[in-house]
């Protein structure tokens, strides 16, 4: 492709981006093509000839639209949100176009000290001490793993990454029964054993019971084990519940625990502070993570992973073969040793698109939208004769349900899951479910940088009428 057909081709594709963009509503929020029916379009077997371009548009149109589900509608109300924002999309493009590698400050100094300014910005955003420093991750799971290694390499004083865990003390993870899944995955690959990692009991706001994580830690101690980390949350991922971070915290320094803080997602409301009552109890942590990608309208991926002891971090993580040396080396930070991986994107170029072209009080007004419309959805399930709230509302997760008091429990859960199947069916809308105290949930949260009340008017009407239709 030569410059000129480059040019004809992006202008072409940035005209089909705004229009989608501002034609996303149009299409059906689910996919509803069937497994394997995307994939049984293509041929067995590659090109060995160069196709024209607009062909291979045409096919993208044709071929692979159907099969997108549509995140960046404002009616995509599952999971949680990952909307990005056109400041966003813009910087994305040029990261894409620039190809850095940010490996280490040499190989492109704008990437590294664009990120150390851009996690200093967030730290204030935040509303965070000094006392915290990071860098940019792909994603929470990442920035939970780093945690458990470092935990591990300071408590085992880095003989663990020198000799295995040969003799080694029987560590223990701790986290509540609604902790994000991520952390049982990291407990397995960073060698611990998923049979140590030890579930704490949650009350009926579903956050982890201080008491019975002490209980726990002090029986494990008779037994042998040695405690090792708590994960405290500060938002599930099913409800959003918000763990009692100071009491844990406490607890954390009394038995002498690495302290993480899961905010991946309701961290962006700490932007408000009106919202901090959420984070009262993060200074005592020793890490935590947050992701701009989720609530905060960044391209996925950018996840801020802040810790205390950053030398603690790079130790554990730091490899210096003589092909990655520099004359820098001890003036900088090489980003590289801060994760797993060598190879860095340019993250922070998204990111500062964003934030200076939101600015912080668009950004805080949007948030405080956000979590006002679903208050007035909250009410409004608690005033319908035929629905029930679940789980409280710190910040714009709504968990419900059908319930007309004529079912038992299981047919509840059976109507519930068709009402669900129903709804996403429509195209209008696409929610998500979760299982609490055995009740099959609703799970509806609104994200998006275009949203408006409208959109969850028309999503609670939608639902109300497809109840009513199922009945």
């Amino acid at each position: 492709m030569t410059s000129e057909e480059f040019r004809k081709h992006a202008h072409s594709m940035v005209d089909w981006m705004a229009d989608y963009l501002d034609n996303v509503e149009d299409y059906p929020v689910l996919s509803s093509v069937k497994p394997g029916e995307i994939k049984a379009q293509f041929p067995n077997s590659f090109p060995e000839k160069a196709e024209d371009f607009n062909k291979i548009f045409e096919d993208f149109e044709e071929k692979i639209m159907p099969g997108i589900t549509h995140w960046e509608s404002p009616n995509f109300f599952a999971y949680f949100p990952a909307s990005k924002s056109k400041a966003s999309i813009l910087g994305e493009m040029i990261m894409s176009v620039l190809g850095t590698q940010g490996m280490v400050w040499l190989t492109s100094p704008a990437a590294t000290e664009l990120e150390d300014r851009m996690m200093e910005w967030m730290r204030d955003l935040l509303g965070l001490s000094n006392d915290w420093t990071g860098s940019i991750q792909d994603t929470a799971s990442t920035g939970t793993f780093n945690a458990l290694i470092t935990a591990r390499e300071k408590a085992s004083n880095f003989q663990i990454n020198e000799n295995g865990f040969f003799r080694m003390p029987k560590y223990r993870i701790y986290a509540s029964e609604q902790a994000h899944s991520s952390i049982d995955k990291n407990v397995k690959i960073a060698g611990f054993g998923s049979k140590n990692l030890v579930k704490i009991p949650v009350d009926e706001n579903f956050a982890m019971i201080p008491e019975k994580l002490e209980d726990k830690i002090q029986k494990d101690i008779v037994s042998g084990y040695e405690p090792l980390l708590v994960l405290g949350a500060l938002g599930t991922t099913g409800t959003t519940a918000v763990d009692p971070l100071e009491e844990i915290g406490a607890i954390a320094k009394k038995y002498h625990l690495w302290y993480h803080i899961d905010a991946a997602y309701s961290g962006a409301a700490l932007i408000c502070p009106e919202h901090r009552w959420m984070s009262k109890g993060l200074e005592m942590a020793d890490s935590m993570v947050f992701n701009p990608h989720k609530w905060m309208f960044v391209n996925f991926d950018c996840s801020l992973y802040y810790v205390k002891e950053p030398d603690l971090l790079k130790q554990s993580y730091s490899i210096t073969p003589e092909y990655l040396k520099t004359d820098a080396d001890e003036e900088v930070n090489n980003y590289r040793d801060w994760h797993i991986q060598l190879g860095r994107r340019f993250r922070a170029l998204k990111l500062w698109f964003v934030l200076r072209e939101f600015g912080a009080e668009k950004l805080r007004t949007i948030i405080n939208n956000h979590i006002e419309w679903a208050k007035w959805l909250e009410k409004e399930i608690k005033k319908s004769a035929d629905f029930e709230m679940l789980a409280p509302v710190p910040v714009n997760l709504l968990c419900f349900r059908f319930n007309d008091g004529t079912m038992n429990e299981e047919d509840l859960n059976k109507f519930n899951e068709q009402l669900l199947k129903n709804v996403n069916a429509t195209g209008k809308i696409f929610i998500t479910h979760t299982k609490l105290n055995g009740k099959y949930t609703l799970r509806l949260v609104g994200g998006h940088p275009e949203l408006t009340k409208g959109h969850l008017e028309r999503a609670w009407g939608l639902i109300k009428n497809t109840a009513n239709d199922l009945l």
